[in-house]
């Protein structure tokens, strides 16, 4: 009878990994469509549609990206905005959270529906316009940080995440002498990095694709971040408007351009991943269950 079981149960694994190994392969052919694209020549994507492995390899596309200045200062600005933008959002966010999650705090429950009513209703598009306008942030690179600082979602798994690191350690804190401040940035911080590490990533990669914002506040295309950009050189490549502030002197490859596109917007994402996806799961787990 064990054999029978320990037969079933490697038989269950070999189907599962056989599975989950198919839905992977599934999962990655878009991608790799894409960044096989990114390489084919125009004419190649006219004949094949799908590529996964071009016949004829060729970097045109990338050369109509790079062929311009602007592309530099735009992935300059884009950094910018997500580092400054994510250490911000984390800032507030933690010392929010950390507020949130003190069981003696007065008014808690009405600051926490307020936080839940967020994520139901928000001011809408307009308001918020008139908003950041009265505040006199339009072509200020604040308006990209300012009115996404604290997303709800992820105020919540971090004051779930910071109630259940025990009350002792607090205390102990307290009686050594150090203040509300000192225990956040002390001790609940360094103890909390697998939801750090979640979090930080979650803001990062909305700082890094902020594109409507962008349209909206920015007016200088000398401010523009990679995201708008890259949006202008799809048109450019479409054949559909021209803009001088591209400045490209290499002819657009049509659809490889879109290809290139895609895989410059989203490679630094990837490259930061793997730093973080050890933590990712966890943090995410621990700070959206317990609690």
């Amino acid at each position: 009878m064990v054999e029978d079981r320990t037969l079933a149960g490697r038989l269950f694994g070999i189907v599962n990994f056989a599975l989950l190994a198919l839905i992977a392969i599934v999962m990655m052919l878009p991608f790799i469509h894409v960044v096989a694209g990114s390489f084919t020549t125009s004419a190649e994507m006219a004949v094949k549609k799908f590529v996964l492995i071009p016949t004829d390899w060729s970097i045109d596309a990338y050369k109509f990206i790079f062929s311009t200045n602007t592309i530099f200062r735009s992935m300059a600005v884009s950094v910018g905005i997500t580092v400054v933008g994510t250490l911000f959002s984390m800032l507030i966010s933690s010392m929010m959270a950390y507020g949130l999650a003190r069981r003696d705090l007065d008014g808690r429950r009405v600051f926490m529906f307020l936080v839940v009513f967020t994520m139901l209703f928000n001011g809408g598009l307009i308001p918020t316009f008139l908003v950041v306008k009265e505040l006199g942030l339009i072509d200020n690179y604040a308006a990209l940080i300012l009115p996404i600082s604290i997303n709800a979602f992820n105020l919540i798994i971090l004051k779930n995440f910071f109630q259940n690191i025990p009350e002792g350690l607090e205390e102990s804190a307290k009686i050594d002498g150090c203040n509300d401040f000192g225990i956040l940035f002390r001790i609940v911080l360094p103890l909390s990095m697998p939801v750090i590490a979640t979090i930080s990533l979650f803001y990062a990669v909305t700082y890094w694709n902020t594109y409507l914002n962008a349209i909206m506040y920015l007016n200088e295309s000398k401010m523009w971040p990679i995201q708008v950009l890259l949006r202008q050189i799809v048109v450019l490549a479409s054949g559909l408007d021209y803009s001088s502030d591209l400045d490209s002197a290499v002819p657009p490859p049509d659809q490889a351009v879109k290809m290139a596109v895609i895989v410059v917007a989203t490679l630094p994402i990837l490259l930061v991943y793997p730093f973080l996806q050890k933590h990712f799961a966890k943090g995410a787990l621990l700070g959206s269950v317990k609690g």
